[in-house]
């Protein structure tokens, strides 16, 4: 069997090539760019850094990664994170540690969006659960609005925000996109748009490919 471990190894390697002296950087959450963070700071880069979650902030700070607020910037030069789907078409789902909505945040704001994955998180078409966050207040009725939806038992987001999945059928990425994000109630969800990325680098075996979204 594949050493999905040593795929995201890999991948997360070679994002962290990718950065560049002086770039404002976006760190992202999960268990592919957790080897990101250790190989990005041994370069000694002079980079600042913002992290879309606290667990990724304390990793990086503690490996010397200039980590700040990121309502000190506005823009940022490349984000690197993970996806839990992608597709041909490069249709992401991410979320699946419920920090989708600060993922989504600084993927837009990075004029480079670099996702890293192993080779088993490509897939022919997106397929449920979506995740998603939800406000607290009102929550039963979103949760009713939405139908097909599961509430995670996780802790609130780190800005309040309940987790939870949609499973009902997701026939067309971008319809369900701008359904979910039509739904009163509904912060973010965890489709992620072609536009958002520039790069996918996916690690098969100790192989990379490297496609280019246009």
């Amino acid at each position: 069997m594949p050493d999905r471990s040593a795929e995201k190894r890999a991948a997360a390697e070679a994002a962290a090539l990718l950065v560049r002296d002086g770039d404002k950087v976006g760190l992202g959450t999960g268990t592919t760019v957790a080897p990101m963070l250790p190989a990005l700071a041994a370069r000694k880069l002079d980079i600042r850094c913002v992290a879309t979650s606290i667990a990724t902030e304390v990793e990086a700070r503690a490996l010397g990664l200039a980590v700040e607020p990121f309502e000190q910037l506005d823009r940022l030069d490349i984000a690197i994170d993970g996806a839990d789907q992608i597709d041909p078409d490069g249709w992401l789902v991410k979320g699946g540690g419920g920090a989708h909505t600060r993922e989504k945040v600084v993927a837009a704001a990075a004029d480079r969006f670099v996702v890293i994955a192993s080779a088993d998180k490509v897939v022919d078409r997106i397929v449920p659960p979506i995740p998603l966050e939800l406000l607290s207040f009102g929550l039963p009725a979103t949760l009713r609005l939405l139908g097909s939806a599961e509430l995670r038992h996780v802790p609130l987001s780190p800005d309040g925000g309940a987790i939870a999945d949609y499973v009902g059928p997701v026939d067309d990425p971008a319809e369900t996109a701008a359904w979910l994000s039509a739904t009163p109630g509904v912060t973010d969800h965890g489709l992620f748009g072609p536009e958002l990325v520039s790069d996918i680098l996916i690690a098969r075996g100790s192989d990379i490919e490297h496609r280019v979204v246009e």
